[in-house]
């Protein structure tokens, strides 16, 4: 496979383990969760989760492709003071705020386990060739390190085109292996915070994990991002399960205008790094969001539920929770002020 080895990144060298040891959250040589955190699978199992995984995929895909609107550039760049949004399904968000351009994890990418014998395919096709009509990236922000979203096809497209990266904790290393000048990159440890462009920038905890090859896991850290402005607070919960970190997140930075809540890809034997839809919207409700859309869905089949299923139970405990929520359709144009609840799925 072309670039197969260049689809792992680069691996922690002593000087990075120096840095990242300086963190609070780095303890016995790896990055670890606010609270204790496993995955419930044992070695016995993983055979027959792989085979669901890559064959059993009736109600899991689309049964055909979803459709992904034409980019409204000249609206998406009007310069005005609202926050805009695109959703190009999974976790993919370009977002305009303060006149600046910001595009968040852009896997984009037709296949989320480049390493695996078998592909896990996209839901829409033709995916890399959006970046072609994207405007110049002002500001391109990394969640963590997984396949599904930090993708190296993208980001070779990407690069190009981007003027600044902000990532987590230990992410670096890979965009520098991949040619991206190390001077364009700032690293986050949680809670660290950086202006840019009159935007508050935090890096915010999620439990999660991260790693790309079988000797890098916890070597880089996981979390989200949230977005102060004169007129806006904006926040990505990223990827992981649920926990008291949330309400933490809410006091500190909340209340929000808008969350953009991680929904998808759950199963009950990774329940503690991936939440179940009601409990996304119990998050958002935590942190103080006062509207709420789920993303990490609509992208890949990564886990064995159907694709629909995280949007009709969010849509479902959102509607019992009194959570005002929102549901575009992927590469549709929206701001705050948009009411889109139709399920179009």
């Amino acid at each position: 496979m072309k670039n197969f080895k260049k689809q792992f990144g680069a691996k922690s060298t002593a000087s990075d383990i120096t840095l990242y040891s300086q963190s609070s959250n780095w303890k016995k040589g790896k990055f670890l969760n606010l609270e204790e955190t496993t995955m419930s699978i044992n070695f016995w199992e993983i055979p027959k989760l792989l085979y669901k995984q890559f064959t059993d995929k009736e109600k899991r895909e689309p049964a055909k492709p979803l459709a992904i609107a034409p980019f409204d550039k000249a609206s998406f760049l009007l310069d005005d003071i609202k926050f805009k949004y695109v959703w190009y399904g999974h976790s993919v968000l370009l977002m305009r705020m303060n006149g600046k351009t910001i595009l968040i994890d852009p896997m984009l990418g037709p296949n989320a386990s480049p390493i695996a014998p078998f592909k896990t395919k996209r839901f829409s096709e033709n995916t890399l060739n959006l970046i072609d009509d994207f405007p110049e990236i002002d500001l391109m922000l990394i969640s963590h390190d997984h396949y599904d979203h930090l993708d190296y096809d993208s980001i070779e497209k990407l690069k190009s085109k981007t003027k600044e990266y902000f990532v987590a904790l230990g992410v670096k290393r890979h965009l520098v292996g991949w040619g991206i000048d190390p001077e364009l990159i700032t690293e986050f440890d949680w809670w660290n915070d950086a202006t840019y462009s009159d935007i508050k920038i935090t890096f915010t905890p999620s439990r999660h994990f991260s790693g790309r090859g079988l000797t890098d896991r916890a070597k880089s850290l996981w979390g989200g991002w949230t977005f102060k402005t004169q007129n806006h607070n904006i926040w990505f919960s990223g990827d992981g399960g649920y926990g008291k970190h949330f309400k933490e997140i809410g006091e500190k930075l909340g209340p929000f205008d808008f969350g953009f809540m991680e929904d998808g890809q759950y199963n009950e034997k990774w329940h503690q790094i991936h939440m179940y839809p009601e409990e996304s919207v119990q998050a958002a409700i935590d942190a103080k969001a006062k509207k709420a859309m789920p993303v990490h869905w609509a992208g890949f089949a990564l886990a064995q539920h159907d694709w629909m299923e995280p949007a009709d139970k969010f849509q479902a405990a959102a509607l019992e929770k009194g959570l005002d929520v929102t549901f575009p359709k992927l590469g549709e144009l929206h701001s705050l002020e948009d009411d889109t609840n139709t399920p179009w799925w």
